[in-house]
């Protein structure tokens, strides 16, 4: 395995394995890897001859800057983890070396189609717009045939789809996949998150009401007379009721439109929860 942390060393790379006629799969990451990353990479490295996995925790998508300067960061132990797995490249870059100044400094503008313009997107304005740049700048440096990403991320993922699949810059990533992959979970129910390193062991424990409320909440749907909204109430008011824990929104919205919805028929719940200080996402398929 081999770590790269330049640009330049990276597209030598990735010409050197187009020549040979390998395909190519990208597992991005923002490092301080988990078991969840872990089963992306190893399904890329069952379906591709070359696999790379970015480590970069990208500026451009934190609107917090504390943060980002809290993010977790271990290249070293990601990369012994990597390797373990199988994957064939490490790209590690510095921000300096992914962005220009004015870029660091000046908002990516993407036509989201609107897929932005609730739960994450209204709560964290411009983290979008940091997505799409980094991994639009990583398609067009690996030229990739399939890209994993978690479902645990949802609204992300979402994005990502339609960045490669229906936007203006579609047309640039060639014949790209763009695979989902389920959540990972703890034998407790936890979604797994590079943010649970955060988390003290009482928070951890805390955590738990978060997925087994969604969880309940799959059978909650199934009652006489459900509804959509009274099930995703029901949901916030459980939460918010754990000392230590505090619904920032919960919305049951279409899995491919992400518009709400009023029916259980291809929705998806998903949550944002601040347990103490370290806000924590996860999401339900109904």
């Amino acid at each position: 395995m081999q770590i790269i942390t330049t640009k330049a060393e990276l597209e030598r790379s990735i010409q050197a394995c187009k020549m040979k006629g390998q395909t190519i799969g990208l597992v991005p990451t923002m490092g301080a890897l988990h078991e969840g990353h872990a089963s992306l990479v190893r399904r890329c490295v069952s379906e591709n001859d070359v696999t790379v996995v970015s480590v970069f925790v990208n500026p451009t998508q934190f609107n917090n800057k504390e943060d980002l300067a809290k993010y977790p960061r271990s290249l070293e132990r990601d990369a012994a983890l990597l390797e373990t797995i199988g994957a064939s490249f490490v790209f590690a870059p510095a921000p300096e070396e992914m962005y220009t100044a004015k870029e660091m400094n000046e908002t990516f503008t993407f036509d989201f189609g609107g897929l932005d313009s609730m739960m994450e997107g209204a709560m964290r304005p411009g983290h979008f717009n940091g997505v799409v740049q980094v991994v639009s700048r990583l398609f067009y440096l690996v030229q990739p045939d399939r890209a994993y990403f978690g479902e645990k991320d949802y609204q992300q993922l979402a994005i990502i789809h339609f960045m490669a699949e229906r936007s203006e810059l579609a047309g640039t990533f060639g014949n790209l996949q763009i695979i989902g992959c389920p959540i990972v979970r703890e034998s407790s129910g936890l979604a797994l998150s590079s943010r649970n390193e955060r988390l003290s062991a009482e928070e951890k424990q805390t955590a738990l009401a978060i997925s087994k409320t969604l969880f309940a909440s799959l059978e909650w749907a199934k009652e006489p007379n459900a509804s959509v909204q009274a099930v995703q109430q029901r949901v916030i008011d459980t939460i918010n009721a754990v000392e230590g824990l505090e619904v920032e929104y919960y919305q049951i919205v279409d899995q491919t439109s992400l518009l709400p919805t009023d029916t259980f028929k291809h929705a998806i719940g998903c949550v944002t929860v601040y347990c103490g200080p370290v806000r924590l996402i996860d999401n339900i398929k109904y």
